[in-house]
């Protein structure tokens, strides 16, 4: 079994690091950069930045924020937010990200995705999904930051985007984002066991407790963590030890 990644999420709005509730009420945190070193010397195994605002605006504005990033921090790092067709994710690649995510432009045009993998490989190709429970059952995707509605069913999405060559699945919970209340597990297995390809849990993460349910009963293949590290709730490294307490596979730090 492959071991569990442990990643830190930071969503970023202009030049700063960012944190809000089900996608919204978005609060100053910091200086992303600042904050990213940080994660990688306690042992992150992947790092993640999202502009939160860039589908609204069309485009992406975290080229300098990765290019000053990728000088000092040396694990794999996803960026993701405004990637609208191969050439902006060539753009991300030469500025230091390892792999790039998309969500709003994949599900207006997804010939896109297949695009992208044929140009640069399904390896560094991640879809993220932002999931939205429905009251009679299933989730739906949203797009733009949690703001507008897809019609899209999550499962027969990520069916079809899995076939257009993606590598990875982003999986966020808008329900549980922000909350401290628990992963949607229930979400997360449903995907997880739909698709051959790796699926990372995002939103709700309160305690170390809640990364085990998912890991165990979600099958997640990686965390996301965002409040929980923002807030210095909990250690990169405390986890990392509870998780392998718990008989999760997690990668040993020297």
């Amino acid at each position: 079994m492959a071991n569990l990644r442990l990643i830190a999420r930071l969503d970023i709005k202009g030049p700063n690091l960012i944190k809000g509730i089900r996608l919204e009420g978005l609060r100053v945190i910091g200086n992303p950069q600042e904050h990213a070193l940080r994660y990688y010397e306690a042992g992150a195994d992947e790092l993640i930045y999202m502009d939160v605002v860039a589908s609204l605006y069309g485009r992406n504005s975290l080229t300098e924020i990765v290019r000053a990033t990728a000088e000092n921090v040396f694990i794999p790092l996803t960026v993701g937010g405004g990637v609208r067709s191969a050439d902006d994710v060539r753009t991300l690649l030469r500025c230091g990200a390892d792999k790039v995510a998309v969500n709003t432009a994949a599900l207006a045009r997804p010939e896109l995705l297949t695009e992208i993998a044929n140009r640069f490989g399904s390896q560094c190709l991640v879809l993220s999904v932002e999931a939205k429970r429905l009251p009679g059952g299933g989730w739906e995707c949203l797009t733009d930051n949690g703001r507008e509605r897809t019609g899209r069913n999550v499962i027969d999405w990520v069916h079809q985007a899995t076939s257009l060559g993606i590598g990875e699945i982003l999986l966020t919970s808008v329900d549980q984002e922000g909350t401290r209340k628990g992963f949607d597990v229930e979400l997360v297995r449903a995907v997880s066991t739909a698709v051959p390809v790796p699926v990372i849990a995002s939103g709700g993460m309160g305690e170390a407790d809640h990364l085990i349910k998912v890991a165990q009963d979600g099958e997640a293949n990686a965390v996301a963590m965002a409040d929980i590290l923002h807030y210095n709730r909990m250690g990169l490294r405390e986890i990392r030890e509870t998780a392998r307490t718990a008989g999760l596979p997690v990668r040993s730090l020297i």
